[in-house]
């Protein structure tokens, strides 16, 4: 993008956000510590008020802006991307929706459609709002880069440019691929935590006591906000059924195997862990062979960042680490994940400076 802001960033501006919630603050935060020019928009005036007051940007209205950004639920994108493309005739425009064929569809033969080029930042949180808002939430993380038939190179370079100027990693695909791409590894992934965490309202008294960081695990991004999911399943209803056919198939299988011999579950369980293997590791390379260390800390100030440092001391690289904290005590197992030729390497360093670690 050329034409920079007066600040010399390489992301033109001024950048119009409509749509003031965790996604477009995030967004605004970002950019705005870029040194573009940032102006927010949202229905909700106490949106905008709160994700100015946080220096997200500015809500005074902009007359031309480089580049919009259309931050709002799936079900209303497309009438707002169809106003933005006529209001700011100049300005390539963007979404940053989970679902992509349905609004490209609702696009079409719209006028200045070769401007819109969709967008979606894989990254979130369980909260939302303007007060969740982080500049960080995109680093590392994919921003999916999806064209029409009808977009402008222009308006895919624009939006490529700016995904990598805030850090994140942008994959250009279409909206098939897209669509069915996030039903596999974001929209199922997601019911199946919602039907497990349904689950617990019924559990008998004492049963939650027992939970472990497993549970937490599976069930940690239930907790995500209701009407954005509803909107997600109705937009891509078609890929998400799919693939939730296919993992019914497993599931008669699983029953037919308990009902007869467990042990046919075998095949089951490799193909799942086969699956984990899949998952891209850090920088989206190989899926990397890691091992756990366990380490019991006293719940006290000061003793995660002593651990820390003596960890640090021993040369081993930590990718991953976690808290569990122990029921009825004031004791937690902290678990370290590293390279598994490693692991052995830490245990010894840890078990030298009078840490209780092990494998």
């Amino acid at each position: 993008m050329t034409g920079a802001s007066d600040s010399g960033s390489p992301v033109e501006g001024p950048v119009l956000i409509i749509g003031c919630g965790l996604i477009g603050t995030s967004l605004a935060l970002a950019l705005s510590e870029q040194g573009v020019v940032v102006h927010l928009a949202d229905a909700v005036a106490a949106h905008v008020e709160l994700a100015s007051s946080r220096g997200a940007g500015s809500s005074d209205p902009v007359d031309d802006p480089a580049l919009v950004v259309v931050a709002v639920p799936p079900s209303v994108a497309a009438p707002v991307v169809a106003q933005a493309l006529a209001d700011h005739q100049n300005a390539v425009v963007t979404d940053v929706g989970s679902v992509k064929a349905h609004l490209l569809a609702a696009l079409a033969g719209t006028p200045g459609a070769a401007r819109f080029v969709g967008g979606h930042p894989m990254a979130g949180k369980e909260r939302s709002g303007p007060m969740a808002a982080t500049p960080r939430l995109f680093e590392g993380r994919p921003w999916a880069v999806v064209p029409s038939a009808d977009t402008s190179s222009h308006a895919v370079d624009t939006l490529t440019q700016m995904a990598s100027a805030i850090g994140a990693v942008p994959r250009t695909m279409d909206a098939t691929t897209h669509d069915s791409s996030v039903a596999l590894v974001s929209h199922v992934p997601h019911l199946a935590s919602v039907l497990v965490a349904g689950l617990l309202n019924d559990a008998p008294s004492g049963a939650l006591e027992l939970a472990g960081p497993g549970l937490r695990d599976v069930t940690r991004i239930a907790g995500s906000v209701t009407g954005m999911w509803l909107d997600i399943f109705h937009g891509n209803a078609a890929e998400v059924s799919r693939l939730l056919t296919a993992l019914r198939g497993s599931i008669d299988e699983a029953l037919t195997a308990l009902d007869t011999d467990p042990n046919d579950l075998g095949a089951l369980l490799d193909a799942g862990r086969a699956g984990t293997r899949l998952i891209p590791g850090r920088h989206g390379g190989a899926s990397e062979k890691l091992a756990t260390v366990y380490v019991s800390v006293t719940d006290q100030p000061g003793e995660l960042s002593q651990l820390m440092g003596d960890a640090g001391q021993s040369g081993v690289n930590i990718e991953d680490i976690r808290i569990d904290h122990e029921l009825g005590r004031l004791v937690g197992q902290v678990e370290i994940a590293v390279d598994d030729s490693k692991a052995d390497t830490l245990v010894t360093a840890l078990d030298a400076r009078g840490w209780a670690a092990h494998r």
